[in-house]
């Protein structure tokens, strides 16, 4: 199913907005709490979430300005170990990753329909179209607030 970016923006605001007050509502503890048995915690979860928009917002306009991309990839373990995201106070990490999703909503919405078919190579994956990582990137982030959720 195709969706026009406006509908993916639509859809990440809904999401982010929904999760903020079951977010909030957990303790600094249980954030810290790993989800399962060598697993992240909610709070490395958000952490990485935060990642995930820093790659994919440089991914966004990149692939817009040149209609093409190449990339190194994310180390996902590397960044959320390195940044402690852990480390710092819940709320205010929550708050930067709701602030930082909505701006990658606002983001979404300024991409051109001519670069919807970029071709987007990121490390020795295989590439993809910009349309897809716009679209994914939505879809990933709700994989992880399912995680946090059923944790």
């Amino acid at each position: 199913m195709t969706h026009s970016f406006p509908d993916v923006a639509d859809d990440l605001l809904t999401t982010i907005d929904a999760a903020m007050p079951a977010l909030l509502a957990l303790s600094a503890e249980r954030a810290r709490s790993p989800l399962a048995p060598g697993k992240w915690s909610a709070h490395q979860v958000i952490g990485h979430l935060v990642d995930s928009a820093a790659n994919n917002h440089q991914r966004f306009v990149r692939a817009s300005q040149a209609g093409a991309l190449e990339f190194p990839p994310y180390v996902q373990d590397f960044w959320v170990e390195f940044q402690r995201h852990d480390a710092r106070d819940w709320t205010e990490i929550v708050g930067f990753w709701h602030a930082y999703n909505r701006h990658l909503a606002h983001v979404m919405r300024q991409i051109p329909a001519h670069r919807f078919q970029a071709i987007c190579k990121i490390g020795d994956a295989t590439p993809v179209t910009l349309e897809f990582l716009v679209r994914d990137y939505v879809v990933h982030l709700k994989h992880h607030l399912g995680q946090i959720a059923d944790g």
